[in-house]
């Protein structure tokens, strides 16, 4: 599926619940942040998350700190490039962006809080951040 047809059909929620995996929303976030500023790419990408989930019944899906969270990562590492990539470019350059047996986040938060109430309805800063800071 092209990158214009993976934000159209996730856009206007004819995108098959089963062909949106993680990779296909850090694709999106990608794709979103590629063509507008950060924060309009913040909120078009949850509005369409929002309503993807909403067609398909998964009303309670929907979590922003996590959503926010991986797209300001995401915009860290496109900055960081220091040049506009491709999707490919930047999916071989950021794997662990991708990677569910270790999925980034846990650096960041303690489960208690990406599980709370809170995090999921309003974005909660990181608070793990004192450990990963304090890393070599």
């Amino acid at each position: 599926m092209t990158d214009f047809e993976l934000m159209e059909q996730l856009e206007d929620a004819t995108l098959p619940i089963e062909a949106f995996h993680h990779e296909e929303h850090v694709r999106v976030a990608f794709l979103y942040l590629a063509k507008y500023r950060v924060l309009e790419a913040v909120d078009r990408f949850s509005t369409a998350l929002v309503r993807f989930a909403t067609r398909n019944g998964k009303t309670g899906l929907y979590h922003e700190t996590i959503t926010w969270a991986y797209m300001l990562l995401i915009r860290e590492r496109m900055a960081r490039a220091g040049r506009e990539q491709t999707w490919t470019e930047f999916r071989a350059s950021n794997p662990d962006l991708l990677d569910r047996e270790r999925p980034i986040l846990k650096k960041y938060y303690r489960e208690e809080t990406l599980s709370s109430d809170l995090a999921r309805n309003a974005f909660v800063l990181p608070d793990r951040i004192s450990e990963v800071a304090s890393r070599p």
